[in-house]
């Protein structure tokens, strides 16, 4: 019986991006797992039993990270910063869902290199390596040397709309219109640039939602109060799954100028639910985003508020759109990642 060993320590933050990476593929790695294969999962403590009885644990301690395990055919590392890593005799399959850890401006070079090392070790050991967009993996083939045999496949994220979407109780319901931001709220998210389409929409209000960087969004805040804006922006911090869904669901347009992104997940859950996207277009974003998003090509304010204007507008007069939307959206989801990683486990053994 082959044995399948998939790290899902990240779930000790569950409602983070990581945490919904590991929460939704491990329940669909688990429906469509081939009869005679054994899947045990790396969970942090208290997890235990978290996916049911048909599948095994392993909790993720301190002496485990300096263990080599045995005793399994495939190791899944999903995400490249985990320190949780196999014998060399095991296939390891790494995903690394973005380098920018080596670019971001907040790292010396030292800290950079040392980093760069470490994807370095585990990219030589891996027999697969899988990036979550096309970016992403060419940035890998330029920040990284891959060994000749070392395949690098793209295998997109997932997003699965809850069938109980209108039925959902939110923690917090915004007082009429408002455009929506999803996210961690923090200068990689550009979302100061947001403040004057906030202040040139007076019938809006702008929902931040995530997790707060406190010093960004003390300067946020005064920017906002300066703008005369303040009494329109929302800062709820982390939000749990139905709160999330039902401010997609309810925004009238959602908003993700980032400057650093290895996928950009929050774009295509709103694009789901035929929501206009106004995003950055850097990095993956285009590539996610497709042809039906608007796109910031500039952060100066009026370009930001023409943009917006522009993209509402065009929205607005066009009834196919949130159709066009929704059917770009389908091809990420969740059972397609979890076939083609099944295609690639199978395959290794």
């Amino acid at each position: 019986m082959p044995k399948l060993f998939v790290d899902t320590q990240p779930l000790k933050h569950i409602n983070t991006g990581m945490g919904q990476v590991c929460l939704n593929l491990s329940k669909e790695l688990i429906r469509q797992c081939p009869a005679n294969w054994e899947i045990t999962f790396l969970v942090p403590k208290g997890k235990e039993g978290f996916f049911g009885p048909s599948v095994q644990y392993k909790v993720a301690t301190e002496w485990l990270r300096h263990w080599r395990t045995t005793g399994y055919d495939v190791w899944h590392c999903l995400h490249q910063g985990s320190k949780f890593l196999p014998a060399q005799s095991t296939s390891l399959v790494y995903t690394i869902l973005d380098l920018n850890y080596l670019i971001h401006p907040s790292y010396t070079d030292k800290q950079k290199a040392k980093q760069k090392k470490r994807y370095q070790a585990r990219v030589d050991q891996a027999s697969v390596v899988t990036t979550i967009s096309e970016y992403v993996a060419n940035d890998v083939r330029q920040q990284l040397t891959l060994p000749p045999a070392t395949p690098v496949e793209v295998t997109y994220l997932g997003a699965n709309v809850p069938d109980n979407i209108q039925s959902l109780s939110p923690s917090f319901r915004p007082d009429g219109p408002f455009l929506l931001f999803m996210g961690v709220v923090d200068p990689r998210k550009n979302v100061h640039t947001l403040l004057p389409i906030l202040a040139a929409s007076p019938a809006y209000k702008l929902v931040l939602a995530g997790d707060m960087k406190p010093d960004y969004v003390a300067d946020l805040l005064a920017s906002a109060r300066q703008m005369g804006v303040a009494d329109r922006l929302i800062l709820p911090g982390s939000v749990d799954e139905a709160t999330k869904w039902w401010l997609y669901a309810h925004c009238d347009a959602f908003l993700f100028p980032s400057l650093l992104e290895g996928f950009g997940l929050p774009v295509v859950e709103a694009m789901a639910l035929g929501k206009p996207v106004f995003s950055s277009d850097k990095m993956s974003l285009p590539e996610v985003g497709g042809p039906d998003a608007f796109y910031f090509r500039s952060f100066e304010p009026q370009a930001m508020i023409d943009t917006f204007q522009a993209g509402m507008a065009t929205y607005a007069n066009d009834p196919a759109y949130p159709d066009r939307l929704r059917a770009f959206s389908q091809q990420f989801r969740w059972e397609n990642v979890a076939a083609t990683y099944w295609r690639i486990y199978t395959g290794l053994v």
